[in-house]
């Protein structure tokens, strides 16, 4: 009888530290996914389509995953905040700061990034066709084998951006602004507009993306390089 008492408390005791390992790697985030924003949060793989956040504070937020789409997020803070792989389908970002943010590889077609801060912010693999980038700072930040089509640059800053491998067909960049030298080096720049840029500065250029680009006149182009002979493009 004693025997079958231990037995049975030991049994107990075994289950008992079998639910609270469970427990314990269980991750202690997956709870945030109903709370509101703070810095810092873990909305890591949550589902939040469709919602307004606008000035929320993600600073240093995990939105890795995280499914945004049609959400307005205008004004917030993502600083530092990590959203790779986040779907992003016509979310908004209009002057939000995002800053160092990491936006690789999100899915974000048609999402409205007006006037953003996202200095030094990677935008690398992401998928931003049709994206409007109009008025944003964008120094430093690294658009390497993002795909752009159609994407708008209008006023926005892009000294020391990197657009090495990323797809620009008809992108345009023709009222952005560039201080300093710009990556370019084996990017797809079908009838990318670059009217009126000086991109003299400019790394990575050949002719042969600049013969299937669209600039004219005021274009300025690297040592070597000139203008091909259908420049201005018809409008498109």
């Amino acid at each position: 009888m004693r025997h079958g008492v231990l037995s049975g408390g030991l049994s107990g005791i075994s289950a008992g530290l079998v639910a609270l390992t469970l427990f314990a790697s269980t991750p202690a985030s997956a709870s945030d996914c109903g709370r509101t924003p703070v810095a810092g949060i873990d909305w890591s793989e949550c589902s939040k389509k469709n919602l307004m956040l606008q000035g929320s504070d993600f600073q240093g937020a995990n939105l890795a995953g995280t499914d945004l789409s049609l959400t307005n997020l205008s004004g917030t803070n993502l600083t530092s905040a990590n959203l790779e792989k986040a779907t992003l389908a016509r979310a908004w970002f209009t002057g939000a700061q995002a800053g160092k943010a990491n936006f690789s590889k999100i899915e974000a077609y048609r999402s409205g990034f007006e006037n953003v801060f996202a200095e030094g912010a990677s935008f690398a693999g992401a998928e931003l066709q049709r994206s409007n980038f109009n008025g944003a700072k964008l120094s430093g930040a690294n658009f390497e084998k993002a795909e752009l089509g159609r994407a708008s640059f209008a006023k926005a800053v892009l000294t020391g951006t990197k657009f090495s491998l990323a797809n620009l067909s008809r992108a345009d960049l023709s009222e952005a602004t560039f201080e300093g030298p710009v990556a370019f080096d084996r990017a797809f720049m079908f009838l990318t507009r670059i009217e009126g840029l000086d991109l003299s500065a400019a790394t990575g250029l050949d002719q042969a993306q600049v013969d299937l680009a669209c600039g004219d006149a005021k274009t300025k182009l690297p040592a070597g390089l000139s203008a091909p002979a259908n420049w201005p493009c018809a409008s498109d």
